[in-house]
């Protein structure tokens, strides 16, 4: 689905890059569980000092910060072709991961989603590796970077949160 949208859109990207990223953030939103991912970025500490208004405002800075540099990241690999290797999916386990190779005429970038089952039988991405680079890892150490700045306050965390996950 997403490897369509990327191809038919090609020629969007270089005339409004900003509805070529608007494509893929529709796309991406429903298929990340952004309050079990937020929750993770967080860490335990902070999460459960927040109160749940903190917790929703820091899911929707987060979902844009990482829609963001997700849409960004896929625009800036131009003329690329999307292999997925799905797993044999067993009925025991609740977290999987896909795979996925896009491929530049220049390089190989491997990309592993991290995907869990949520209640209803819906497999939702939980963390995504580019190219090497743990999104979740990456952006739980700028959370607790942020906190030492700001003597741990959620609300002056919240308030500067911006993604700084880089992925070239």
């Amino acid at each position: 689905l997403m490897v369509g949208v990327l191809i038919e859109n090609k020629a969007l990207f270089s005339e409004d890059r900003e509805q070529y990223e608007q494509k893929i953030k529709d796309i991406f939103e429903p298929m990340i569980d952004f309050k079990r991912v937020a929750a993770s970025v967080m860490g335990k500490k902070y999460y459960l000092a927040s109160t749940p208004d903190q917790r929703n405002e820091f899911v929707d800075v987060f979902k844009d910060s990482l829609l963001d540099t997700y849409a960004e990241t896929l625009a800036q690999w131009e003329n690329q072709k999307i292999v997925t290797i799905f797993p044999e999916v067993s009925e025991l386990n609740t977290t999987e991961d896909v795979q996925q190779n896009l491929i530049t005429s220049s390089n190989i970038y491997p990309i592993t989603y991290k995907v869990r089952k949520d209640k209803s039988g819906n497999w939702l991405i939980i963390n995504i590796i580019v190219n090497g680079v743990n999104l979740g890892l990456t952006f739980r150490n700028q959370f607790q970077a942020l906190a030492k700045e700001h003597n741990e306050n959620i609300d002056e965390i919240i308030k500067h949160w911006t993604s700084d996950a880089n992925l070239d």
